[in-house]
């Protein structure tokens, strides 16, 4: 009898092994259930990340062009961030390290609070990536590591083609690239959501933003182009779990939050192609 369950126990030990093995081995055989807002980036490759993954990489973006950074200097950004802490604004790190750089207050990067301030620590990154000679030519890893001086020096290349994807979709080079599907009741609505929205374009985009007005209903953003409207309707997406936001026009085309795709504007004499419509939930 012993012996029966014993060979029975292995065979169950055997089974649940060979799960695991397959599970691992095979990742696409199951499909588990997403928790959350999902958001996916595609302009020439694609990027899967969640909604403050997505926030942080947005606003890492338009400190970049607000500094009037190039294009090479965001994708650098994006893929140090990536390494160092995912797009997480952790609280800590290696020693004193925190932030989407890792950086530390001891190393004269500021203080706690100030580099807890995705903005603020964006800043700062682009602002030491400037000041080393010939970054503009040097592989993604060689110019993150004149800044970061990491252990891995290498590590940051590996995001390098991902935070190129990022890029393109974030400065405006990709039409409706930035999806994000948002689930349950917001925490803003009204006037409330509007102003909060605003606020953070002004806080990311500062001068750049331009005559933005708020309204009750969401806001309007007059652009002069394609590139920097798909600018601002790709960053109101990346920020739009928790603030409120409903629907982003622009052009032929608008994103709707419980859908979360970008679909053809199908409301007569709904396409906006000089100004960016973001609409809060009532």
């Amino acid at each position: 009898m012993k012996t029966a369950v014993g060979v029975l126990v292995s065979l169950i030990l055997i089974g649940v092994v060979s799960v695991i093995v397959v599970l691992h081995r095979n990742p696409g055989a199951i499909t588990l259930p997403v928790l959350g807002p999902e958001c996916t980036v595609g302009a020439d490759g694609e990027v899967a990340l969640d909604s403050t993954q997505m926030a942080n990489a947005a606003t890492i973006a338009a400190v970049g062009v607000r500094r009037d950074m190039p294009e090479r200097a965001v994708v650098v950004a994006l893929a140090t961030a990536l390494q160092e802490s995912k797009l997480e604004n952790l609280d800590g790190g290696d020693r004193d390290s925190v932030g989407l750089f890792q950086q530390r207050p001891s190393k004269g990067w500021g203080t706690v609070k100030q580099i807890k301030d995705p903005r603020y620590s964006a800043g700062k990154f682009y602002s030491a990536l400037k000041k080393v000679k010939g970054w503009e030519k040097m592989r993604v890893t060689d110019a993150a590591q004149r800044v970061q001086r990491s252990a891995y020096p290498n590590a940051y290349q590996k995001w390098a083609d991902e935070s190129q994807v990022l890029a393109s979709a974030l400065l405006g080079k990709a039409t409706g690239a930035v999806a994000c599907r948002v689930s349950g009741d917001p925490t803003l609505r009204g006037t409330a959501a509007a102003a909060a929205l605003l606020a953070g374009l002004k806080l990311d985009w500062g001068k750049k933003l331009g005559s933005a007005s708020e309204q009750a209903a969401g806001l309007t953003l007059p652009v002069s182009n394609t590139s920097s409207g798909w600018r601002y309707a790709h960053w109101l997406v990346s920020h739009a779990s928790g603030t409120g936001l409903e629907r982003v026009r622009f052009g032929n085309l608008e994103w709707h939050a419980p859908d979360g795709k970008w679909q053809q504007v199908t409301t007569p004499g709904g396409q906006d192609n000089g100004r960016v419509v973001a609409e809060v939930f009532a």
